[in-house]
């Protein structure tokens, strides 16, 4: 049996299990980080987790990051657990407070102010709008847009009378978004800086207390169709908030970034 060192952090109300992987010496013990992550963040049987963080060195930034899902499957990043990891090492003195963090979906830079995090996103791609997905009988009006990992966006009149879990499982698995899949946001528009959220996320397979790349196409989605101007303000399902900012580009977005809280929840040990 193994004993895994672990962090416990939260962003935003986003929860994330994390990992020093530094020499692949958590990997060489356990086999498999995806079969560590189900079993880690299983909620009510383990830990309990929106995902496993795996801290790692790197040749092209000052430290790596690798995210497995609940269900085992890794994305290309994660916004607000990119957020977490800079405040870990950044506190843990591994780097300064300015950093950069490899991904799959490409080198991040971030900024660790006490308990605040500002994460440079990759630049959006595969702007979509005017999405008509029909569902039974109903049409789903929809937008997309890749910010690091794919979101499909739908504005709504109020989020509470949103089944997210029902609505945003069809969407997510739906065959215009074959074969990945996508993650699904629910938002609501309150004024020229400020939006509500519901996400769905895929690999976590429910809705969550937020979602930085949720965050980040949400507010590119209501720049592109409802005039929402930066820095947008993004009230999350868990009643927390995320700052958002960007700069648009002749058709498209730029120089976008991910801001918000961090807390350290607890160090401790679990034998695998």
């Amino acid at each position: 049996m193994n004993t895994i060192e672990f962090t416990k952090l939260v962003a935003t109300g986003n929860d994330f299990i994390l990992i020093d992987n530094a020499r692949k010496k958590v990997e060489s013990r356990v086999g498999s980080l995806s079969k560590l992550a189900k079993l880690v963040c299983a909620r009510r049987h383990s830990i309990g987790a929106d995902g496993l963080l795996v801290l790692e060195g790197s040749r092209r930034a000052d430290v790596a990051m690798r995210i497995f899902n609940p269900d085992g499957s890794e994305p290309e990043m994660c916004g607000n657990g990119s957020r977490c990891l800079a405040y870990y090492v950044a506190h843990r003195g591994i780097t300064g407070n300015n950093l950069s963090i490899e991904t799959q979906a490409g080198v991040l830079k971030a900024v660790v102010r006490k308990d605040m995090v500002k994460v440079g996103m990759t630049d959006p791609e595969d702007l979509r709008l005017n999405i008509a997905l029909h569902s039974g009988s109903e049409t789903i009006n929809l937008a997309f847009v890749n910010t690091g990992v794919p979101h499909a966006v739908h504005i709504v009149r109020s989020l509470g009378a949103v089944d997210v879990k029902k609505i945003g499982r069809q969407i997510r698995y739906h065959k215009i978004f074959a074969p990945a899949g996508t993650n699904v946001d629910f938002i609501k528009i309150h004024g020229a800086r400020v939006i509500s959220m519901r996400t769905y996320e895929r690999g976590v397979e429910d809705e969550t207390f937020a979602c930085g790349t949720g965050a980040a196409a949400s507010a590119i989605i209501a720049s592109e169709l409802k005039n929402v101007r930066s820095p947008v303000k993004v009230r999350t399902f868990g009643g927390e908030a995320l700052t958002i900012y960007f700069k648009k580009k002749d058709s498209g977005y730029k120089d976008v970034f991910l801001e918000g809280a961090v807390k350290l929840v607890f160090d401790s040990t679990i034998k695998i």
